[in-house]
């Protein structure tokens, strides 16, 4: 048995086993090996049903039975109830308002139960636990998974994931196995001793025994520490290098005179903030090196990134192609056709004054500024004679959704590249944009979505970063409300004064159609269309309303948004569609459904669309879930200043794991543990820098180089 040994010629596997270990990319010993336990369980913390204690909370294994689904006579509430039997016992365990729990189990499906023991007329019961289903019967003392955890003196076993197939018992006793024959003797360690004993990390062969089988509480937290650390130094050695790279190439020299610029920003009917400044500086500067830029401009929703995109841009329309005639072009990149559209408009009004020409190119067809027919507009024109056009440096600017990176498209004199919502795109994408000339233009990646700062760190390890912390003069604070069913009406009461005074309301919902009745679950959610209707029958009978999903074609789209900002339509019922680029100053209200089934950057990116003027906005969360956690997290959003605290707010408040995009980030929940640990992510970005600065090819570590040939999707320019 080697590292390099497959699986399947190791051990003696079953159809669907090997259909399984392929579904978790498990197909080496060593992969095997890397994969570690989500958690560790104590086995004293099982508790038999005959053993449960009014007001403990316990965790039970058992069989499930008598599954129905009841409402109360006078509350009315519906739920779902269900009988847990062990060899002790039985109990009955009762989900209150979750009525589709009774459909999503069978009768004599082994489950695992955790919750809190309650009393009701002399009995027990366990009242909303957490409930997955298992395998098959409990792990105890008495009957243990493990049977040589005395031998071994474990003080709780480890957990892992697991999928149709492959169980978490067969992953320890197959790992058991493998570091039984003595293998992990032999497999040589990575990082060099020199930074493990300055992290006080353990070694490889030491932490893969802790991180499986750990002796104490302590060994497999070390053990997830150095694997954490090991993850994110990789990660950063990746961004790093691919950096250096990158840098190598030459980009243009953009030296545009500061007045000129100046007299640009000055006809703007707003003065820039401090933080605007400070951005368009730093990114000026960049510019005026013939290396490329390569810069993330993180702000919050309404802080001005698409104002410094354009006064960038303008600098470029003002410099021409060493020896030509040709003026330096930029493409901008955005993640929808509403939001490309939006920009070509904006980009329209900030250079109308200009000899510049903009282009638009979507799935749907392309768009010209200045029309030859009305010089003050833009004209539909075809793909084929744009692209012409476009390649021969006749547009400056070119605004686009994914369609701006086909093979059709190329640029003259692509100088500036602008990413916005980049995490929306994959690398291959970004790549494509960038790798679209020669010299390879500066590149400006701009995001509006909260992400902490150790994420930011990580993930965009090889960009400088810089940030648009403040809001432009005279924006009121959005008030935010948590709003339960007993405070609806109230609700509408409020909003109806807005409507009076002529302002706009957007209405999220969670999904576009009502779903099938017998999906009891799915029936929790509130939909855009039977929404729509319902307030147009019972609440807001005398106000126009209309509806805005991903469903809906791009024409569709745009007329319904054109007709919004025309105020043609009072309320719009849309989807999350509206989560990114959507500017319609006059909404200034935006109601939630559901609010606990968004994530929070999700809700603080919806409210964003009503922050778009000076009049005061609000935003309500609706909510009918009693979880703590869920209030807690609502409440963050009502309570963080801006979208950075809130990102490290959400960050603190919710499982590593449950932030979304890590598959998009190439980071695996181990890696996302270690990204609440800013000094840990720091301590890894400066040993890699140094690693890079002292040995740039890394000749002198063939096993990171080797390890890194391995990874891929990891870095935004390789």
């Amino acid at each position: 048995m080697t590292p390099d040994s497959r699986i399947d010629a190791t051990f003696r596997l079953t159809p669907l086993q090997k259909v399984a270990l392929a579904k978790l990319n498990l197909h080496t010993i060593i992969e095997l090996l890397y994969y570690f336990p989500t958690r560790y369980s104590s086995i004293s913390e099982i508790k038999n049903i005959s053993e449960l204690i009014i007001g403990e909370r316990a965790i039970i294994y058992g069989k499930i039975s008598n599954l129905k689904t009841a409402k109360g006579y006078v509350s009315k509430m519906t739920y779902a109830e269900a009988t847990i039997e062990d060899r002790t016992g039985k109990i009955k365990a009762v989900w209150f308002r979750q009525p589709y729990i009774a459909k999503m189990f069978v009768e004599g499906d082994f489950v695992k139960l955790s919750g809190t023991v309650t009393e009701k007329s002399g009995g027990k019961y366990l009242n909303n636990p957490e409930i997955e289903k298992t395998k098959d019967m409990p792990i105890d003392s008495g009957n243990s998974l493990f049977k040589n955890t005395d031998q071994i003196g474990m003080v709780s076993y480890p957990v892992y994931p697991e999928t149709q197939g492959i169980t978490s018992r067969w992953i320890y006793h197959a790992i058991d196995k493998v570091i039984k024959s003595g293998l992990v003797e032999n497999i040589v360690d990575p990082i060099p001793n020199e930074i493990l004993e300055k992290y006080h990390l353990p070694a490889l062969k030491t932490a893969l025994v802790w991180v499986h089988m750990p002796k104490e509480e302590s060994h497999g937290l070390i053990a997830r520490k150095r694997f954490a650390f090991e993850e994110i130094f990789f990660i950063q050695l990746l961004r790093q290098r691919a950096k250096k790279e990158y840098e190598k190439n030459k980009s243009f020299l953009v030296d545009t005179k500061k007045e000129d610029v100046d007299d640009f920003i000055s006809r703007f009917p707003f003065r820039p903030t401090d933080a605007q400044t400070n951005a368009i500086e730093a990114i000026f500067k960049d510019l005026r090196s013939e290396k490329p830029m390569l810069r993330l401009l993180e702000g919050d929703v309404g802080s001005g990134k698409t104002f410094v995109a354009a006064a960038i841009a303008y600098a470029l329309t003002q410099e021409h192609s060493q020896g030509e005639f040709t003026k330096l072009q930029t493409a901008y990149m955005a993640p929808t056709e509403i939001l490309a559209t939006q920009l070509f408009e904006n980009f329209i009004k900030y250079f109308s004054h200009l000899p510049v020409t903009i282009g638009l190119v979507t799935g749907s067809g392309c768009k010209k500024f200045p029309s030859k027919v009305d010089p003050s507009g833009w004209t539909n024109i075809s793909k084929t004679q744009l692209m012409k056009w476009v390649a021969g440096g006749e547009v400056d600017i070119l605004v686009g959704t994914h369609a701006i990176i086909q093979k059709t498209v190329s640029f003259k004199n692509l100088a500036l590249a602008i990413i916005d919502e980049q995490h929306r795109f994959g690398t291959s994408q970004r790549m494509k944009l960038v790798h679209k000339g020669q010299p390879v233009p500066h590149f400006l990646s701009m995001t509006a979505t909260p992400i902490p700062r150790t994420l930011a760190l990580t993930i965009y390890g090889d960009l400088d970063l810089t940030l648009l912390d403040a809001m432009p003069p005279g924006r009121k604070p959005i008030i935010t409300d948590i709003v339960y069913a007993t405070n609806r009406d109230k609700m509408y009461a409020d909003i109806r004064k807005e409507l009076e005074a002529g302002r706009q309301l957007y209405v999220i919902c969670p999904r576009i159609d009502e779903p099938d009745p017998d999906k009891e679950m799915a029936l929790q959610a509130k939909s855009v269309t039977e929404e729509s209707k319902r307030l147009k029958k019972n609440v807001f009978q005398e106000y126009n309303i209309d509806i805005l999903h991903g469903k809906m074609t791009p024409s569709e789209k745009e007329k319904t948004m054109a007709r919004f900002e025309d105020k043609k339509i009072d309320i719009l019922c849309a989807t999350s569609v509206v989560e990114v680029g959507v500017n319609v100053p006059n909404a200034t209200i935006i109601v939630i459904e559901g609010a606990e089934r968004f994530g929070l950057a999700q809700l603080h990116q919806l409210r964003g669309r009503v922050i778009r003027s000076n009049h005061q906005a609000f935003c309500y969360l609706l909510t009918e879930s009693s979880n703590q956690k869920t209030k807690d997290r609502l409440h963050a959003l009502k309570t963080a200043k801006n979208g950075f605290e809130l990102a490290e707010m959400d960050l603190a408040l919710r499982g590593a794991g449950e932030l979304g995009g890590k598959k998009q980030w190439g980071v695996s929940d181990l890696g996302m543990e270690a990204i609440k640990n800013l000094k840990m992510v720091e301590a890894a970005r400066n040993e890699a820098r140094e690693m890079l600065k002292k040995n740039p090819t890394l000749k002198k570590y063939p096993l990171i180089s080797e390890k890194l040939a391995n990874k891929h999707e990891i870095s935004h320019f390789e």
